[in-house]
């Protein structure tokens, strides 16, 4: 049986930013005779900008959003595998994934009418990337109810507590909301999202905008430890070589010295030899001779 707390938390969490506070206390009234049920509704938590970014595009482009999760799949593969030529070529997909699709996400956001701060577009990023680092963040992710943005490191560190509406979250897939084709001719109304808080939120984002950068950081340093180990196997690689080659050398100059040597016995031995034979026409000479010289008596 569905969860009714997950479907209605799935309808909120659809719902333009400004419209989610008054449609949840208003469910949460319209429910009132289900005291755990409405409990929870009034408990379900306002989506940040960067959150109700991530949850719009999850709805609007899932399909762009499995393709994310599948290139990070990848990538944590690769990573346990230690196979260094993949995990450079999935980085980059990474890297070029991520910057697009929070272009697109920040463009979907405009359209509903929804500027997004350069800062909200670094988190969108972070989110992302931490999505396909850990697969705990990529279930958070897909599950459209995000309330903040994540950040991870690929090493087992990801903290979800919070991220998230309800934990039951994990696991749960948004339902999918595609938009109708624009008008044309009709151009979106922009409006800001009024913040009341802007000095908080403010050290709050260079907090997780310096979390986003260590991470990265950690994620580098563990791509350049991946590079240096490939260095040094092929640089022991050509010392071995280098070492074989060596000792080819050696052994052909070896060889060239001990043919030039046995050329000079051959050539004596020769010398011999053909000395030899004219002592044997000599001799033999002296026996045809003397030979002849008898039969005459």
């Amino acid at each position: 049986m569905a969860d009714p707390l997950l479907e209605i938390a799935d309808d909120l969490y659809a719902l333009p930013l400004g419209d989610f506070t008054p449609a949840r206390d208003a469910l949460a009234k319209e429910h009132k005779a289900d005291k755990d049920l409405a409990a929870g509704i009034k408990g379900l938590r306002k989506a940040s900008v960067t959150a109700w970014v991530l949850n719009l595009l999850v709805r609007r482009d899932p399909d762009q959003v499995d393709q994310v999760l599948a290139v990070g799949e990848a990538l944590r593969d690769a990573q346990e595998n230690l196979d260094a030529t993949q995990l450079r070529e999935f980085t980059k997909q990474r890297r070029q994934l991520t910057a697009s699709v929070t272009t697109k996400a920040r463009r979907l956001a405009r359209a509903e009418g929804v500027r997004t701060t350069e800062s909200v577009g670094d988190q969108i990023e972070a989110t992302l990337t931490a999505a396909m680092l850990e697969p705990d963040a990529a279930k958070a992710v897909r599950s459209g109810l995000l309330v903040t943005s994540l950040s991870a490191t690929g090493l087992g560190d990801l903290d979800l507590s919070g991220a998230v509406a309800l934990p039951e979250a994990l696991g749960f897939s948004a339902t999918a909301r595609p938009t109708a084709e624009p008008d044309p001719t009709q151009r979106p109304r922009l409006t800001v999202v009024p913040d009341p808080d802007a000095d908080v939120k403010a050290r709050k984002a260079a907090d997780e905008r310096l979390a986003d950068a260590r991470a990265a950081l950690g994620v580098a340093e563990k791509e350049q430890r991946g590079a240096r180990r490939a260095v040094e196997k092929l640089r022991a690689k050509t010392l071995q070589l280098q070492s074989e080659l060596d000792e080819l050398r050696s052994r052909i100059a070896t060889l060239e010295a001990e043919v030039e040597e046995v050329d000079d016995e051959l050539g004596e031995a020769e010398a011999v030899e053909a000395e030899a034979q004219e002592t044997v026409d000599e001799a033999q000479g002296e026996v045809d001779a003397a030979k002849a010289a008898r039969e005459k008596l």
